[in-house]
């Protein structure tokens, strides 16, 4: 959780990932999500090789690993948004259903760099 949380922190109070996130369309955002998972899957089982996700408990066929590692990832960024208030004092006229999506994306653009820290911190603290 320390590493999704230190790399998602600057992300989430910063105005231009707001803005970007603002005039991002929402498969762009899907994408970027996309590309999340891939970079966490990458990071915990390709970059190690003496991880296999073969080895590991699953649930509907997905290791566990990877499951807590993309909560903690989307969740750290979540949190620390909600918390520090980013999402008001960013988007403070924004609709209802425009600060919902808006959100989403600015967490699908600071999850870029959560799951970085995240996966760093699995890999560090997992052996």
């Amino acid at each position: 959780m320390v590493g999704g949380f230190l790399l998602a922190g600057p992300f989430v109070v910063t105005e231009e990932v707001w803005d970007l996130a603002a005039n991002m369309s929402l498969p762009q955002a899907l994408t970027i999500v996309a590309l999340v998972f891939t970079i966490g899957y990458a990071a915990l089982y390709k970059a190690d090789a003496t991880r296999d996700a073969d080895d590991e408990q699953e649930v509907a066929g997905v290791p566990i690993r990877f499951i807590s590692l993309m909560v903690v990832t989307f969740g750290s960024v979540t949190v620390l948004a909600l918390l520090f208030g980013a999402p008001s004092t960013f988007l403070e006229t924004a609709s209802t259903g425009t600060l919902v999506e808006t959100t989403f994306k600015a967490v699908s653009v600071g999850s870029v760099f959560s799951v970085v820290g995240a996966a760093t911190a699995d890999s560090i603290f997992a052996k």
